[in-house]
């Protein structure tokens, strides 16, 4: 999973509603490695924002493909406490 994320150069950004007040309204910026952790722990729910042919070549592991253009709140998880992980290629 790192050598995907590593070769794809894929910027990371979290949303939590648990964000403390250092971050940018609950968003921040989170290193491979915490991401990782995040997955093994099932602490996060993984969206990749990638054109739909790069997400079906590879993803990370349990993430769900949505639109950055798009995204709808049938796309995220009831519980509005759970972090949000959004990954792509691009900074958008």
């Amino acid at each position: 999973m790192k050598s995907l994320l590593i070769a794809a150069g894929i910027a990371l950004m979290a949303l939590s509603a648990r964000a403390d007040s250092e971050k940018h309204d609950g968003f921040g910026e989170l290193t491979i490695d915490q991401v990782s952790d995040l997955i093994a722990k099932h602490g996060a729910d993984v969206f990749d924002n990638n054109d739909q042919g790069t997400y079906a070549k590879g993803h990370v592991p349990t993430a769900k493909w949505v639109s950055f253009k798009d995204v709808k709140a049938s796309d995220l998880p009831t519980d509005h406490s759970r972090n949000l992980v959004f990954y792509c290629a691009n900074t958008h």
